[in-house]
């Protein structure tokens, strides 16, 4: 007598990749950003039209892309630390992380009076050639300056707002990345005005110094923050030492490559002092910082593939298409 056929059983969901579970919190920490700034904008709206105004400039700029490094790297530390995908907590923080970044940018083009952000007009930029345009009182740049200032202010209370309730050693690292910011800002501004400033970053490789004003809190702060929200302070030591070696190597990534970062001066030096040959050990120099971030990621306790997608997120951030 033939069996019968049996009917086939449960099938096992499959656990997304560390990658999807990345991408879809990101998806999330965009859907937050457009869902405040329309809650703020029909706040405003009916309250004070002029204050809808500067709702949208905000609004406008953080919507218009950008690479959201910095919510990547914190949702990435979150989730290897086996935070919960589906926490409201972490894509607010995400956002806020955003929120200050921007306000930082916001802030560095009024400093360099730059034109365009994004693809777009900078804040200061389109609000001054609005005041010429309307013929309103007063000098246009002031305006636009003003008004951007302003922006950053209003970016940063929204930012504060979000990560109001955190537990205590989650929102410790959130102060502590807001005002190291703040200050190596100055610092570099400083070292600038004063001829000081060394476009070699030589001094990242030996130690990075608090000064720095890119790189060091786009990784090292996230990361640590992700952790914390996730309950995992025995990650706060690893992950230091994975950010290290990794903000070394992507600053001298982009000092051969000419990132954003490095202006005429630096492709003057690279021009000077880098032959080939040493532009290789250079390059031999992030293949081995690239390999200390991965060695601390292979050796830490983190959830299942995320030692995997540490090692594989150092070679694209100092990869030269990184």
């Amino acid at each position: 007598m033939s069996k019968q056929p049996q009917p086939p059983g449960p099938v096992t969901p499959r656990t997304p990749s560390p990658r999807h579970q990345r991408a879809r919190m990101l998806d999330r920490v965009e859907e937050r950003l457009r869902g405040l700034f329309d809650e703020e904008h029909r706040l405003w709206r009916t309250a004070d039209a002029r204050g809808a105004g500067l709702i949208e400039s905000l609004a406008e700029l953080v919507t218009a892309g950008g690479d959201r490094a910095r919510p990547t790297v914190f949702l990435t530390g979150y989730l290897a630390a086996g935070g919960d995908p589906d926490a409201t907590a972490a894509v607010d923080t995400a956002v806020a992380l955003e929120l200050l970044d921007t306000c930082t940018l916001i802030r560095a083009d009024v400093r360099d009076n730059a034109a365009l952000r994004r693809g777009i007009p900078t804040l200061h930029a389109g609000r001054a050639a609005e005041h010429e345009h309307s013929g309103w009182a007063g000098d246009s740049r002031r305006f636009g300056e003003s008004t951007a200032t302003l922006a950053g202010d209003l970016a940063l209370a929204h930012a504060d707002r979000l990560v109001a309730r955190l537990p205590a050693e989650a929102w410790q690292i959130w102060d502590e990345l807001r005002v190291q910011r703040a200050i190596g800002a100055y610092t570099h501004e400083a070292m600038a005005a004063e001829y000081l400033e060394d476009p070699w970053p030589g001094h990242c490789v030996s130690g990075c110094d608090r000064g720095c004003a890119a790189g060091w809190y786009a990784l090292r702060h996230p990361l640590r923050l992700g952790a914390a929200l996730a309950g995992r302070p025995d990650l706060d030591a690893p992950y230091d030492g994975y950010a290290r070696p990794l903000h070394a190597a992507w600053r001298l990534r982009g000092f051969l490559d000419g990132g954003p970062e490095f202006a005429w001066d630096a492709q003057l030096l690279r021009e000077l002092l880098l032959d080939p040959e040493e532009q290789d050990v250079t390059e031999q120099l992030i293949d081995e910082l690239v390999r200390r971030a991965r060695d601390i990621a292979a050796t830490t306790p983190l959830a299942d593939g995320w030692r995997e997608e540490l090692a594989a997120f150092a070679e694209r951030v100092a990869s030269p298409e990184g």
